[in-house]
């Protein structure tokens, strides 16, 4: 997870309000796994288990440093705040380099508008808010796509 602000459980973790701009990017690991609830982990978990070797872990932080970065300029040019996103990453089975498994969505972001706040994202379904379909098609048309 890659974090702007504060919301969702990060918000509910320390109890700080959602939309509380973090002073620094914060870059947050979990482990996939259905099973367990997609727990999170820290880097020396992930190094313990030996999931990835520390210059892929430096890797995987530059990388989703670098997405943040592009990401809020795109949406910010849309009217949009890049609240927090999701990145998977993986190893390529032919030749085991670090690949980006993700897409970058409504899905996988919170977006918000700049200047009502409101959720153009998959919180309108996670908390029952309603037009999913109208948030997301609004994202598509801020950011100048077409069906």
């Amino acid at each position: 997870m890659v974090r702007n602000y504060f919301a969702g459980s990060l918000s509910k973790k320390f109890g700080i309000k959602e939309g509380e701009k973090l002073p620094d990017t914060l870059i947050e690991y979990c482990l996939k796994s259905d099973e367990l609830g997609d727990p999170h982990i820290s880097s020396d978990h992930i190094l313990t288990m030996e999931l990835c070797s520390e210059e892929t872990l430096e890797l995987i932080d530059e990388y989703s440093l670098r997405i943040n970065d592009i990401l809020r300029s795109v949406f910010y040019v849309a009217g949009l705040n890049l609240v927090d996103f999701k990145l998977e990453f993986g190893f390529s089975k032919k030749d085991k380099s670090l690949v980006l498994a993700d897409e970058i969505s409504p899905d996988t972001c919170r977006l918000w508008d700049i200047k009502s706040n409101e959720k153009l994202d998959k919180d309108r379904f996670r908390r029952d808010l309603g037009k999913v379909e109208e948030a997301y098609l609004e994202v598509m048309t801020r950011l100048g796509l077409k069906l």
